[in-house]
């Protein structure tokens, strides 16, 4: 499995940004599928979660301003994200898990300017 993140890049606070994990093989269908983040010195963190039926979790630090979505048929997972703030300036890595495998993306830098 590789995942590809794309959509990364620099806006100003209140702007928004789309990132997309793009997925091989197609045991995308049945897995969850997670973003995480990493602001610099500081541990990567979970920022929101996809069940293959599309149920969600988030952080609470996001819930209202992000949304993760997938299309199952284009083996992708978004992360919308409005309402920017520069705390929320980071690598944010998509991420496939099941069992005790898990597989990551390459990371994507947001910066946030103020």
């Amino acid at each position: 499995v590789q995942l590809v993140e794309s959509g990364g890049g620099l806006v100003q606070a209140g702007g928004s940004l789309r990132l997309s994990c793009a997925a091989s093989g197609s045991i995308f269908r049945i897995v969850a599928m997670d973003w995480y983040r990493q602001a610099p010195g500081k541990q990567r963190e979970l920022v929101a979660t996809i069940t293959p039926r599309g149920s969600t979790n988030y952080a609470d630090s996001v819930k209202g301003r992000f949304t993760i979505s997938r299309d199952n048929g284009k083996n992708t997972v978004y992360l919308q994200m409005n309402s920017l703030k520069p705390e929320n300036t980071a690598v944010y890595y998509c991420r496939a898990a099941w069992g005790s495998t898990e597989y990551w993306g390459q990371g994507a830098q947001i910066t946030v300017s103020s």
